[in-house]
């Protein structure tokens, strides 16, 4: 029997670092060494809150932003400090870790560290990309680099242009990830690290093995489609109360990068089951002004109790006069503003996978639905009411998001569950990479 000691390393933003500590929980749970691998600056913001876990230890690198990254910050410096740190640190943690006896068994790197993967081949040990997003946007991007990227670049404005991927459904251009076309938004274009990762995939001497958030009853073709990769479906990598139950503790992801407000639970519990529309964009996406007003109008014109998840200005910054919103009173007086890091959902894709989330959440999966947005980019108010009412009415289409939404969450419990495919696949995956586990 082989006593496995992964390391994970991850990219410390809030939506890679959550299912990377749950993968790391789940591990934990088969009898699995755990070293996490994050930035300074990730580790300081999961130490506030995180419970410690048998099994779990911490080591770090410096990305060059210690105190974490800001609006205008150099991109480009930021991963070239993570590329040249993180791969060093992972060379002593191999090195000093096989010393003592505790040798790395395996490798479990984020979609953005691509070059983890040659550092763990030099160091002969077995690698395998963790996928945080669907295994369908990883489908895309490997199409994208095989062949397809000159007739999505030619096409992917024109509205009537659709595409037709292998074993994919048909795509317009909106569904596609943003990340695959000029960056217009301000965020960082991470494309070239998605090529050398495909890169990095096709270049094995073995065939690769992925691990990906997603389970197989939910991505059953995506999952298949490219016959080079191994998708192991290991997926949903959220909290165990909020599926299989096998530890009623473990019912929050405990990792926020940001600070969050304590006071909406009892304003919540006052309210009626379902009752309560919940919005959020993220810790990335910052709208706006015209767009937040427009979204603020279409939920007070739908006159129902809502929680609204904003970022808080950085550093305590104050809030100028010509950034609040026009109808704040109201909007207090409906609902409750949290400035914080299977139900509907109505879908408002902004940035990388998120267009193509939104695609399968309204066509494939039929959970949800997906806003309209006008010729200037702007979801009006009328939209956004007309999409929460959508979802939120005892009718026809309401009722069949709902079914679906509760048929897709309980196909996810069975998959982490014992004995259930997800659970089942990373068993399988720890006896192949070396050995037995519990």
């Amino acid at each position: 029997m082989v006593n496995h000691h992964f390391i994970i390393m991850t990219l410390a933003a809030q939506g890679h670092l959550n299912p990377c500590l749950q993968l790391a929980k789940r591990l934990i749970q088969l009898g699995v060494q755990v070293t996490f691998v994050v930035s300074v600056y990730g580790e300081r913001r999961i130490s506030r809150n995180f419970q410690t876990h048998d099994g779990l230890k911490f080591a770090t690198y410096s990305d060059g932003y210690d105190e974490g990254i800001k609006p205008g910050d150099d991109f480009n410096r930021f991963f070239s400090e993570s590329r040249t740190n993180s791969s060093k640190r992972l060379r002593e943690i191999i090195t000093t870790s096989r010393e003592e006896g505790c040798p790395v068994t395996c490798l479990a790197y984020n979609l953005l560290f691509p070059w983890a993967a040659k550092v763990a081949r030099d160091c002969h040990v077995p690698s395998s990309v963790l996928w945080i997003q669907p295994a369908t946007v990883l489908d895309i991007y490997y199409y994208f680099f095989s062949g397809y990227e000159e007739v999505i670049t030619q096409n992917y404005k024109d509205p009537a242009w659709s595409i037709e991927l292998p074993g994919l459904p048909l795509f317009h251009g909106r569904d596609l990830p943003s990340m695959l076309f000029p960056s217009t938004n301000g965020h960082h274009n991470a494309l070239p690290l998605f090529k050398e990762l495909i890169e990095a995939l096709n270049d094995s001497n073995t065939r690769p093995q992925i691990l990906v958030n997603t389970f197989d009853a939910l991505e059953p073709e995506a999952l298949k489609v490219i016959e080079k990769y191994n998708l192991i479906a290991v997926g949903p990598l959220i909290p165990s109360a909020f599926l299989d139950e096998r530890d009623s503790f473990d019912n929050s992801f405990e990792c926020h990068l940001f600070e969050k407000t304590k006071d909406y639970t009892e304003w919540l519990n006052a309210k009626p089951e379902s009752s309560v529309v919940y919005v959020s964009f993220g810790s990335l996406v910052k709208l706006p002004k015209p767009q937040m007003e427009e979204i603020a109008r279409g939920l007070l014109e739908t006159h129902r109790p809502f929680l609204w998840v904003i970022r808080a200005k950085p550093n305590g910054e104050e809030e100028k006069e010509e950034d609040r919103l026009s109808c704040i009173e109201e909007l207090e007086q409906q609902g409750k503003i949290s400035l914080a890091s299977g139900v509907p959902v109505v879908a408002f894709p902004h940035l990388s996978d998120q267009a193509t989330n939104a695609k399968m959440i309204a066509d494939v999966w039929m959970t949800g639905v997906r806003v309209r947005p006008n010729e200037e980019g702007i979801v009006q108010s009328d939209e956004v009411k007309r999409c929460i009412e959508m979802v939120m009415k005892a009718e026809e289409k309401g009722e069949e998001l709902r079914e679906n939404a509760k048929k897709w969450k309980d196909l996810a419990r069975e998959a982490v569950k014992e004995g259930g495919s997800s659970y089942g696949n990373l068993k399988a995956f720890l006896e192949e990479v070396g050995g037995d586990c519990k």
